[in-house]
């Protein structure tokens, strides 16, 4: 018997299921009514043969053959999104607004923005760099086109997965924690995701703290930490010159991971913004697999 074949449109509302983690957010995300996502849906389990979704009154969840399928999937619409875009790229034109932590466009997403802007010099890029919880009222305000931002890691949720960050405690090289008193931090002002890992961390081990310093910039908090002021919580790739890590030598406690995600605004994007966004997935992805230098 031939294998059933996949239609590429059903496969879109699947991806479109898990992303936004309901039948409902799904449909208007891709502006079809519930019922006839919900029929895709079982059309598709028809085929295969096989559940793809748990289904309850909150949420779905992947079956561990809906798990296999999302792999193929997503590979699939990528392949065929890459294969209209570079046959069709050639004189793509107009504007893609991106919001990015600062942090992550200074050090990965510049030489990505770089070459993208070389291959396609009809394309002008706006790129606004700010901590995460701007840029999500920005995006639910329409104002960006892609946007980068940092959470806790999910894989099954909203958006793409682009990176995975290893948080370190860093210093000037020279700093020392006070003895019988409360660790003094360097953070950005709530809801940071490094404050939040930094201060669960400590309560964790009953490590009394004390915030010594915030800012709402990157270089602010830097600057204060070189000053001495404090210690932070950084990306280990991102220490710069002039701080090191101090979680091993100050005994401070391990930070959990977090994650940086792409997602793209509600609706049909751009030619140009659906190309950055397949150019960003692409090259991230090659960086995150190279292995390591030694």
């Amino acid at each position: 018997m031939m294998p059933p074949s996949f239609d590429l449109d059903v496969l879109f509302t699947f991806v479109s299921v898990v992303e936004n983690g309901s039948f409902t957010r799904a449909a208007k995300r891709i502006g079809r009514s519930q019922p006839a996502v919900s029929q895709q849906i079982k059309r598709l389990e028809d085929s295969l043969g096989r559940r793809i979704f748990e289904r309850d009154t909150n949420e779905v969840r992947l079956t561990p053959h809906g798990e296999i399928l999302l792999k193929y999937a997503q590979q699939i619409i990528k392949l065929s999104n890459d294969a209209c875009l570079h046959l069709t790229d050639a004189d793509v034109a107009g504007v893609v607004r991106i919001g990015t932590p600062e942090d992550f466009a200074t050090t990965h997403l510049s030489a990505i923005l770089s070459q993208f802007v070389r291959a396609h010099p009809l394309v002008a890029l706006e790129v606004y760099c700010d901590f995460t919880v701007n840029l999500l009222d920005g995006f639910s305000k329409g104002l960006y086109d892609l946007m980068l931002f940092k959470r806790e890691p999910q894989g099954f949720g909203g958006g793409t997965e682009v990176w995975r960050e290893v948080l370190d405690w860093t210093a000037s090289p020279n700093a020392l924690l006070p003895e019988n008193k409360p660790i003094p931090l360097v953070l950005a002002p709530v809801p940071d995701v490094y404050r939040k890992r930094a201060l669960a961390a400590l309560d964790a081990e009953q490590r009394p703290w004390r915030i010594a310093y915030t800012s709402p910039s990157l270089a602010g908090l830097q600057a204060a930490v070189q000053a001495g002021l404090g210690i932070t919580v950084l990306p280990t790739e991102m220490i710069p010159a002039g701080l090191v890590s101090v979680t091993s030598r100050l005994s401070l406690p391990k930070l959990a991971d977090t994650e940086i995600a792409l997602y793209r605004a509600p609706g049909t994007l751009s030619q140009a913004a659906e190309l950055l966004a397949s150019s960003i997935i692409e090259s991230l992805g090659k960086f995150r697999s190279e292995p390591p230098l030694s």
